[in-house]
């Protein structure tokens, strides 16, 4: 089970919950877990298959850098944050 830090704005979606836990092999997958158990979550974070640009997701403190595609293990502590650029 991958363990997902819910931001606040989302809170809505989660009845509240600030975590969830889903089983995952992919951030990807995921997704569609939490999709399955709080309708809406996916729409929030993707747009057309793919992550909203403006979101980044963090696995086990760093930043996954394969997007949907990025391996979860068991254990693993997910966040969806704003994505930061820059020079």
């Amino acid at each position: 089970m991958a363990t997902v830090c819910i931001p606040s704005p989302m809170r809505n979606l989660t009845g509240g919950r600030d975590v969830i836990e889903v089983k995952a092999e992919t951030a990807g997958a995921l997704n569609e877990a939490l999709e399955r158990c709080c309708p809406g979550v996916k729409g929030r974070l993707c747009g057309e298959g793919r992550l909203d640009p403006t979101i980044a997701i963090h696995v086990d403190g760093r930043i996954a850098t394969r997007s949907l595609r990025e391996p979860m293990e068991e254990g693993s502590e997910v966040q969806f944050l704003p994505a930061t650029g820059g020079c």
